[in-house]
């Protein structure tokens, strides 16, 4: 059930409101005369959302990609790549 808390709220109970976002790990929505005015949420959160955003861009661009006729790297090219790197990094 989503948290819904009033502009005046944000004012003068900000603190409580910190809590609530750090505490349920969900946004709380801000209302302004009774509708819908911003989203308040943890840092953590936002970055959790910003990857999930990334990688939907990123999916979105392969599933694309797929449709062209692109096939991209087989999975042993991928892994032999991961493991020449992991090598020359260990051998500095």
């Amino acid at each position: 059930m989503p948290i819904i808390k009033s502009i005046s709220d944000l004012r003068n109970k900000s603190n409580t409101i910190s809590d609530i976002v750090h505490n349920t790990n969900e946004p709380v929505f801000i209302t302004r005369n009774g509708e819908g005015d911003m989203v308040v949420m943890s840092m953590a959160q936002y970055s959790q959302l910003q990857l999930q955003v990334t990688l939907a861009d990123k999916l979105s661009a392969a599933q694309t990609d797929y449709v062209k006729g692109d096939r991209g790297r087989s999975l042993r090219d991928v892994v032999n790549n991961l493991r020449s790197m992991i090598s020359e990094r260990n051998a500095v």
